[in-house]
């Protein structure tokens, strides 16, 4: 793998470039990042009789951008920076470009203008105080004309995880600049997706993260694009998508069909002051989404009034999250919590999430007034310190799973209570499934300072050569997520008669980020994941392919390495007289 960070620049167009920064690295450790395969920043040059550049990149890239940038064009001939969201982190790579380019008009959609401006108001006062900048907000399609036959439409698509999103459409190359639409964070050569399957984990955990607590927004913006035939999706981050762009844009409807369709839906009301309450949000909402959850993502700082009404009066649950400003929660969050104690039954689950500098009254205040409420609480209270480290954000990840869990069970229970009788299954079909039976494992794995197990019976040899098994892993296992393509984990094969106390071990509900190994006899295998000493056998697996079946993940994976332990011991089997749970 590649080390360090370089600007990779790519005709795509007539007059069109784009140039991506990359890095084979982790750039971050917001949830959308947990695959660990690099990431591009794309940014694109539009040179007609006028010069646009379209998304700069973040600080991580400032340097490098500007200096590749600086080589392909006359900085002081840049007429438009066009911004498909809006940023801290950007705007450190746009005041650099401002000092070498104070000509610069800027466009934005009306809420990106806003929120850059207050950006520029604290962190660079003495760039505005020189000279203000030059902003065009985009409140409805806006038509931009660069010449040379360049005709762009300017559109916003707001969500709540980027309410300033602007999307813009090249009218003579037909390339679509997508933002987040689309994206997936992976490094690589490639600038198109020749071989588009090969990304599809990538795009799909993006989505995941990133897009699925949006649906409802999201399915507003592909009905809006449908209207800019394309011939290129040129997303901010990833390949840009060409040769799969029918099929992606069929999955995107799959998946947010799939995410409306869920029976239970979180409401996720938040505000961010500095990016750091939004990390643990989008980490609960992937916790929650994986485990058959719908949840509406609600930035307070933007939703009115009506819409948090209608999310707390149709949720099952809700989740609030803060960040503490001046000893206090902002305004919104104090609107928002107001409407929700005098709204919402009190039969809806809840939590209480934030993150704070030096106190964190904020968290506080939610939590009690939720629980003088009388609300009963799906996880403990989450409070972060300054910013999440992965640790964290596997942390919230796991209580967004245990919240979704229970709340599952508590609906049920509540469902119970009215009918008076308790769901069972009885099924003919359920009862012969149940008798496939399957040996008793626990599988092991590590990522960093990350370490995941899980009580695994769905095991099966899959190929002789190269020797290979699947395994089936539920979607709202923690462990899931630190299983993608690539990765590494040991399959430890249980012994009969000595399998009693490990199965109780890694069958109890452990806390979010709880050490799953403590005080169990463990040493790392060649692969660097926990070999469990008492086991009957093990097997070193790297994961080659992830199969989607409902409610679990099938990982066909293959064996590099294994040993027999107990030479006179038998596999421990899973017996089950009902194929509808373990």
């Amino acid at each position: 793998m590649k080390q360090g960070r370089d600007v990779q620049v790519y005709a795509i167009a007539p007059e069109t470039k784009v140039l991506r920064s990359r890095t084979w690295e982790r750039l971050k450790f917001e949830i959308e990042y947990g695959l660990c395969r690099g990431t591009t920043a794309n940014s694109f040059l539009l040179e007609g009789d006028k010069i646009a550049v379209i998304d700069p990149p973040g600080e991580s890239f400032t340097e490098i951008y500007i200096s590749a940038l600086a080589e392909r064009i006359d900085l002081d001939k840049i007429h438009y920076l066009i911004l498909g969201h809006v940023n801290p982190n950007r705007a450190v790579t746009i005041n650099q470009l401002l000092q070498k380019a104070p000509q610069v008009t800027i466009i934005a959609s009306n809420t990106g203008a806003k929120s850059l401006q207050e950006i520029f108001q604290h962190s660079y006062p003495d760039t505005i105080a020189s000279k203000p900048l030059k902003i065009i907000p985009v409140k409805n399609d806006y038509s931009l004309d660069l010449g040379k036959g360049h005709q762009l439409i300017l559109f916003p698509t707001p969500n709540p995880r980027y309410p300033d999103e602007l999307l813009t459409y090249d009218t003579k190359t037909q390339i679509l600049y997508t933002d987040k639409l689309f994206g997936a964070h992976v490094c690589g050569e490639q600038v198109l997706d020749e071989g588009w399957q090969v990304y599809q984990e990538d795009r799909r955990y993006y989505f995941d993260c990133v897009i699925a607590p949006c649906a409802t927004q999201v399915s507003k913006a592909l009905e809006k694009i449908q209207n800019f035939p394309a011939t290129i999706y040129a997303p901010a981050h990833g390949p840009l998508v060409k040769y799969g762009l029918r099929e992606l844009v069929h999955l995107y409807r799959q998946w947010l069909a799939n995410q409306q369709s869920q029976g239970l839906n979180v409401a996720l009301i938040y505000a961010s002051a500095y990016g750091n309450t939004a990390q643990i949000a989008s980490a609960i909402a992937r916790g929650i989404t994986k485990a058959g959850v719908r949840v509406e993502s609600i930035n307070a700082e933007y939703a009115s009034d009506e819409e948090i009404k209608t999310a707390i009066a149709q949720c099952d649950g809700f989740i609030f999250g803060s960040p503490t400003l001046g000893g206090h929660a902002p305004s919104q969050i104090q609107k928002a919590l107001g409407i929700a104690l005098t709204t919402a039954e009190r039969n809806k689950l809840v939590g209480v999430f934030g993150s704070y500098g030096w106190s964190g009254e904020a968290i506080d205040l939610l939590e009690s007034k939720l629980k003088d409420g009388g609300y009963r609480f799906g996880f403990e209270t989450i409070r972060v310190k300054f910013k999440p480290t992965e640790a964290v954000l596997k942390t919230c990840e796991e209580a967004g799973t245990d919240f979704a869990q229970a709340l599952r069970k508590y609906k049920k229970s509540l469902k119970a209570k009215d009918t008076g009788i308790e769901e069972t299954t009885t099924a003919r079909a359920a009862q012969a499934l149940g008798r496939i039976v399957g040996s008793l494992c626990i599988v092991t794995t590590t990522r960093g300072d990350l370490k995941g197990a899980m009580v695994a019976s769905w095991v099966s040899q899959a190929s002789f050569n190269p020797p290979g098994i699947t395994v089936a892993v539920a979607k709202e296992r923690a462990i899931e997520s630190l299983l993608p393509i690539g990765a590494h984990f040991v399959l430890n094969i249980l012994e009969e008669g000595k399998h009693i106390d490990l199965m109780k071990h890694f069958l109890k509900p452990f806390a979010p980020g709880e050490d799953r190994f403590s005080g169990v006899d463990w040493e790392a295998g060649g692969n660097g994941c926990p070999i469990l000493k008492s086991a009957l056998a093990y097997l070193e697996c790297e994961v080659k392919n992830r199969l989607e079946c409902g409610d679990h993940w099938v990982l066909y994976a293959v064996a590099h390495r294994g040993k027999v332990l107990s030479e006179s011991g038998i596999t421990a089997v899973h017996h089950r007289k009902s194929g509808a749970h373990y």
